[in-house]
């Protein structure tokens, strides 16, 4: 139960959903949490609850300001000294239709692009810096099946896109890095029993229309990517580094 004892680790958007499940499994492991929300204050504190006063800090920051992930990254970095693990979980998923209005398309493009993918990337480029001086370290990237089959929605197309570049980031990382310690991982969810895919659902005819598809008949709980995260955050599964792990249910085998 305290495997991860003595790490600090920061996830982003962890007020909520798969985010919130994390923060939660990794307190229950013994880490020292960083939790990053954008605007719910109150659901961050809420998922980190149960972790020590000690053992977390919450910082809020815009990811859709291009400086908003470096702040982020310093004020982490002056908690503890040093940073183990960066998982980069925090995302939006807004529609852009392609018959849309041109301002609407471009406005919908832009922040999907600064959230899922520049942010992550500014927060990568300093975690790969950090790791290089300390020897060490891992990320551990939330990507999506969508990054691989195509978003169901055509409406979400800014978001697959969003989530195929992330993929392949983390995955150059990986290979570039891996010599010198650096250890990157991918994790891609499927349909997860969350706010965000829920109302995305709505718009594909509902709940039970989306769960008539999945194989297992049911969505995927936050809890089962956190287990798989919080293992990957160990460090104990140094080979299996580049690797895309899906968590779908066996609804999209590849």
């Amino acid at each position: 139960m305290n495997e991860l004892a003595g790490r600090t680790i920061l996830v982003t958007g962890a007020s909520k959903g798969i985010g919130a499940a994390i923060v939660r499994a990794l307190g229950e492991q013994g880490a020292s949490v960083v939790a990053h929300y954008g605007s719910d204050e109150a659901g961050a504190r809420d998922a980190t609850a149960g972790i020590p006063d000690g053992r977390k800090l919450l910082v809020r920051a815009d990811l859709a300001d291009p400086e908003a992930s470096v702040r982020l990254w310093a004020d982490t970095l002056a908690w503890r000294g040093s940073i183990d693990v960066l998982v980069n979980n925090a995302a939006i998923m807004l529609e852009t239709p392609l018959d849309g209005a041109d301002g609407d398309w471009n406005d919908a493009w832009e922040r999907t692009l600064r959230v899922n993918l520049l942010a992550p990337a500014r927060l990568s480029r300093e975690a790969v810096g950090h790791f290089r001086e300390r020897g060490g370290g891992t990320l551990i990237t939330l990507s999506s099946w969508a990054a691989q089959r195509g978003a169901g929605n055509a409406n979400l197309v800014a978001y697959a896109a969003s989530k195929a570049a992330v993929k392949a980031m983390a995955q150059t990382i990986a290979r570039n890095f891996a010599a010198e310690g650096i250890l990157s991982y991918v994790v891609a969810p499927g349909v997860v029993r969350t706010r965000m895919s829920e109302q995305a659902a709505a718009a594909r005819g509902g709940d039970e229309a989306i769960t008539a598809t999945l194989a297992m008949g049911e969505w995927v709980p936050p809890e089962d990517v956190a287990g798989l995260v919080a293992y990957l955050a160990t460090g104990r599964v140094r080979h299996l580094t580049g690797a895309t792990l899906d968590v779908n249910g066996a609804s999209y085998i590849r």
